[in-house]
């Protein structure tokens, strides 16, 4: 059963409450800590996204296609549809030999309120480059071209590329590919079912690859953990969690959200893996949960963790400016 995480206040009252329920994995596997129900399961979301470019990487699609570490951590984000990331789409497209026509994750409004407003003075419309989940649809295709599949048709859950995909997710949250069930993510392609606390498992042995137990597939796995922590504003954007987060903590802290408010998070010296999902589903939640939640670990510094309350304050504004109200952690 969820429990409660967060508070939202108004004039000293409590408005509104967020409920959690949150896994805290080490690479053994051993649950570290849980709030909640650890174990339940929830559709991981686009926090899986590490783990389905993992074939593409362990089979040589980074010498094959001369891939940068931006274009993995292109391949594994939910960007923001600013420039560099619909340049990075374009790189990556056609080093692969092909083009935006390919990619079926569909148009999409980029998250970058910046770049709505310059398509709109340019009055361009939003294209499948613009859409946060053409980082995975490229790295979809990829491993199509890669194998010398056919692409049509790559989103499907019967398709070989999702099908090697399926295998790779569930074998880095330790489970079999018949334990974990499948939905229909946003962008059209499969999105997996599972615990909560495999989740975190998997972030865990994300964070150290060398203890967990990858059976040959460390380097793939310790590639794409490096290229996500070295290049933040590719896996997000400005101003959001996952860039600010990895960038205040100097690639201490691994992050990833997924819709929905499914987060994943990776301690690396610790090789301590966090998934944490809002019951509610609310976005404005994560970031303050995401905080508190590493507080309570003792996972971020002092000067970490002031660095991020400023940056992402825990207060509540009026539309004059005025504070009216707080969020607090209640863990």
């Amino acid at each position: 059963m969820s429990e409660v995480l967060l508070h939202y206040t108004r004039g000293g009252r409590v408005e509104s409450r967020h409920h959690a329920d949150v896994a805290v994995v080490d690479s053994t596997g051993k649950m570290v800590w849980e709030l909640g129900d650890g174990k339940r399961p929830m559709f991981w979301r686009s926090a899986a996204k590490p783990f389905q470019v993992l074939p593409l990487i362990e089979q040589g699609g980074v010498e094959r296609f001369h891939l940068t570490n931006e274009e993995v951590a292109f391949m594994v984000s939910s960007h923001s549809g600013e420039s560099e990331h619909v340049n990075l789409a374009y790189s990556l497209l056609k080093k692969i030999g092909l083009s935006v026509d390919s990619l079926a994750c569909g148009a999409a409004k980029p998250m970058s309120s910046k770049m709505v407003k310059e398509l709109m003075l340019q009055n361009l419309p939003y294209q499948a480059v613009h859409n946060a989940c053409s980082g995975k649809h490229s790295g979809m295709l990829a491993l199509a071209q890669m194998f010398k599949i056919d692409p049509a048709g790559y989103t499907d859950l019967s398709h070989p590329v999702q099908q090697i995909m399926y295998q790779a997710v569930a074998d880095s949250a330790n489970l079999q590919k018949d334990e974990v069930d499948t939905g229909i993510d946003g962008c059209g392609v499969p999105v997996f079912y599972l615990p909560l606390y495999n989740m975190a498992w998997a972030y865990a042995r994300l964070a150290k690859p060398e203890e967990g137990q990858w059976g040959g597939r460390e380097t793939s796995v310790r590639l794409i953990r490096d290229a996500m922590l070295a290049h933040p504003q590719v896996v997000a954007g400005s101003k959001r969690f996952d860039t600010v987060l990895m960038n205040i903590t100097k690639g201490r802290i691994l992050a990833k959200i997924g819709a929905e408010a499914v987060y994943c998070l990776a301690s690396v010296p610790d090789g301590l893996g966090v998934s944490f999902k809002i019951d509610d589903g609310g976005f404005r939640a994560i970031t303050p949960a995401g905080i508190a939640i590493l507080k309570k670990l003792d996972l971020l510094s002092a000067a970490e963790y002031q660095a991020l309350i400023e940056y992402f304050p825990p207060i509540l504004k009026n539309h004059r400016g005025d504070v009216i109200g707080t969020v607090e952690a209640v863990i």
